[in-house]
């Protein structure tokens, strides 16, 4: 739904709040009050096309405001830097000066991130540059439009051949069918210091981080992580937060992935005044994290009341999802949410477009709950909306129940094995039969092949016949 929203590009999630404050004199130019942060860490809001060119000649930064998807916003961890686990030899200086070297707007998507941290994505761009051991050198993998295979590139690229590198692969990697190609017509036609991979990337294996509140950083100074659970900011208070940070020399404010932000090197002798402006303007900075580890479309309100659905449910049980991370998506198999488990709503059919019918959901997670091994599995399909509290409690518990046990690597990113399942699927509506799971609700067991279904077989949500339905290829890891 964000496809209709305009953004401001926020350079790896970081601003400083005098580049915010005139962001957000851009937007109350044109006569907002409120603004979205995005998954990608940019600022999304809606804005009439007329009007990019009036905003942009307010900006004393000379800020572009997007109005079209062709241009992608650089995503960074560097809002994780000092205050959650790093790779020994990352600093918060070494993400600002590669971002600053960016001279101009990336097409592909490009993240730069430590593996020692779980706020931001490792792999959900298309040049995902990920810190190794080697000091000032970074594994670089690769899933590029149009190609068949995700992959990593076959040496470490160093820290100032980042942007070259990113560059030369836009204009080049259409002429590349895979990662070998690629690699001779870089090496062709660049001079970069590369250096040889001696180990596979090792992502070690963490749990989602509590973000909010006011943190403890170092022995004088403090961070503030501060959420609103609807993502609808309001530009006033931004300002005003602003005019604070100004105030008080505080350098530097970081979007998160979770529609959040973060706001570090707090000094302790500032602390007091912060708290008081925080609690003169009654914002809660205790969230429960039932509610804070949900990624959503933006602007999107019935994935809105779902989640709220969702985690009051969760609350009425006691249940507890430490560490685990949740993503609705209202368009099956566009899985781009950075979460260890996705509730997918399938499209209503066709046929019945004129009737109210009840929505399904699919639900998938990511093997062993983390998603840096880039595999999908199947748990639940086409299931009511009622059903989905108990099925994401059962994973709850699958997921304490594995927690703690034995973990393959996450260094299998490197070549996931993701099995090919055949599935039919109907060309109507989507719904899928899966042989595996049968179809229990209209007496058809697990187990049973599409071609033992009997004549008089329809399709559970649109009724349409069995010859309705074609192969199709789902790939995912089966458990």
């Amino acid at each position: 739904m964000n496809d209709d929203l305009h953004r401001i590009l926020i350079k790896g999630g970081v601003t400083s709040p005098g580049e915010l404050k005139d962001s957000i004199a851009m937007l109350e130019a044109a006569g907002l009050s409120e603004v979205h942060f995005g998954s990608r860490q940019d600022l999304l809001f809606p804005l009439d096309a007329r009007d990019e060119t009036t905003i942009e000649s307010v900006s004393k930064y000379n800020t572009d405001v997007i109005g079209h998807r062709s241009y992608q916003n650089i995503v960074s961890s560097y809002v994780s830097a000092d205050i959650f686990e790093m790779t020994y030899w990352l600093k918060g200086s070494t993400y600002l000066y590669i971002l600053e070297a960016f001279d101009y707007l990336p097409k592909l998507k490009v993240n730069i991130t430590d593996p020692k941290q779980r706020l931001v994505p490792l792999f959900s761009g298309n040049l995902n540059f990920i810190a190794s051991e080697q000091e000032d050198y970074w594994y670089l993998h690769l899933n590029l439009p149009g190609w068949t295979d995700v992959d990593f590139y076959p040496v470490l690229i160093y820290s100032w051949d980042i942007v070259t590198v990113s560059k030369a692969i836009e204009k080049m990697y259409v002429q590349a069918e895979d990662v070998t190609s690629l690699f001779d017509l870089l090496s062709n036609s660049l001079e970069t210091n590369n250096k040889t991979v001696q180990k596979k990337l090792d992502a070690p294996y963490l749990t989602f981080p509590y973000y909010e509140g006011m943190n403890r950083m170092g022995l004088d100074q403090y961070w503030l992580g501060l959420y609103w659970r609807n993502n609808r900011y309001d530009l006033k208070f931004l300002k005003d937060f602003c005019g604070f940070c100004l105030d008080n020399s505080i350098g530097k404010i970081c979007i998160t992935p979770w529609k959040s932000f973060i706001v570090k090197g707090i000094k302790q002798k500032h602390r007091p005044e912060l708290e008081r402006f925080i609690g003169q303007r009654g914002i809660n900075v205790r969230h429960s994290q039932l509610e804070m580890n949900w990624h959503l479309p933006v602007d999107d309100q019935e994935a809105f009341e779902l989640k709220k659905f969702l985690v009051r449910n969760f609350d009425e049980n006691d249940i507890s999802t430490y560490g685990l991370t949740f993503g609705i998506s209202n368009d099956v198999g566009k899985r781009s949410h950075f979460a260890s488990v996705i509730i997918e709503k399938n499209q209503s059919p066709s046929i019945v477009k004129d009737f109210n019918v009840r929505p399904t959901y699919n639900v998938l997670h990511f093997k062993n709950f983390d998603p840096n091994t880039l595999t999908y599995v199947s748990y639940a399909q086409d299931v009511d909306k009622l059903e989905l509290p108990g099925l994401l409690m059962e994973l709850s518990k699958k997921y304490f129940g594995q927690l703690g046990s034995s973990r393959e690597s996450s260094q299998d990113t490197e070549r996931p094995t993701i099995n090919e399942l055949t599935v039919y699927q109907c060309s109507s509506c989507l719904t899928i039969y899966d042989e595996v799971m049968g179809d229990e609700k209209n007496g058809i067991a697990a187990g049973t092949s599409f071609e033992k279904l009997p004549d008089s077989f329809v399709c559970p949500v649109c009724e349409s016949s069995k010859v309705n339905f074609v192969p199709s290829i789902m790939k995912v890891e089966q458990t």
